[in-house]
């Protein structure tokens, strides 16, 4: 390789990392192209954005990103071995993960993506008329409640502003701890009527169900935060991959997917 040509590609990729520049403008053969890919692990939740932005980066850099996602007792003990990236669904959910594994998270580089409102999931079609959070205290109303991924205490910071409290809690067929439980039952038994959730959840399952999206004044919201591993191998390759997430192209796409 000429100096010239072999400076220029160091500069560029220097500049993507100190954000001055987009990751989006490296180009294929000048980034750090390293036969090993970045290994990202986390909930669910976000992956539809995650995974398709590190589609996008790996044909604009040369540099492959895997994304494996679900309930953490699926990948955690692979995470152990060789993660370099771990994203969570919510703020509390991530900080969670490090005080369960305090070694895994490099805490200085913990930063903040953007923002999802919560919704209500309801069957296709509406069949109940479900219109508002007041809806769900009608009787006959039967509702998935997720006690964790994200979502722990979603439903009652909903209502309690509402004083719906009582009503909400009473229509609760059944809690589980994971969105993955949750959308088996949604597909698996109709007599579901709606689900107290993340708009987001609607993209990934347009196919099964509409979304009943909330007044603003009315919404919660809550983070997506994502950080690099402690023993990352691929740690400048981690740190491109996490500027080029939150570039605004990348925002784009995760508004298309649900978030704010």
């Amino acid at each position: 390789m000429k100096k010239g040509v072999w400076l220029t590609g160091l500069l560029v990729m220097l500049l993507a990392l100190f954000g001055i520049i987009p990751s989006a403008v490296l180009k294929k053969g000048e980034a750090m192209n390293k036969e090993n890919s970045v290994k990202v692990y986390g909930p669910g939740g976000p992956f539809g954005p995650i995974d398709e932005l590190a589609t996008r980066f790996a044909k604009e850099t040369g540099i492959k990103v895997e994304v494996t996602s679900g309930p953490e007792e699926k990948w955690i003990d692979q995470a152990k071995e060789d993660a370099d990236i771990i994203y969570g669904g919510s703020e509390y959910m991530l900080t969670n993960f490090m005080l369960s594994y305090p070694n895994i998270i490099d805490e200085k580089t913990r930063t903040e993506l953007y923002t999802r409102p919560a919704g209500i999931l309801v069957r296709k079609g509406n069949p109940k008329n479900i219109q508002s959070l007041d809806d769900l205290t009608k009787k006959g109303i039967q509702i998935i409640d997720v006690n964790g991924a994200g979502q722990f205490g979603l439903w009652e910071d909903l209502a309690g502003r509402k004083g719906l409290i009582p009503g909400i809690r009473k229509n609760i067929r059944i809690s589980v701890k994971t969105s993955a439980e949750a959308i088996e039952l949604w597909k698996k038994n109709s007599k579901y009527d709606a689900w107290i959730t993340y708009e987001s959840w609607h993209y990934r399952l347009k196919d099964a169900t509409d979304l009943i999206q909330l007044p603003e004044q009315d919404k919660l919201y809550r983070g997506t935060p994502i950080s690099m591993a402690k023993r990352a191998d691929n740690r400048k390759e981690a740190r491109l991959f996490i500027n080029y997430l939150k570039t605004e192209e990348s925002h784009q796409v995760f508004q298309k997917w649900g978030w704010k």
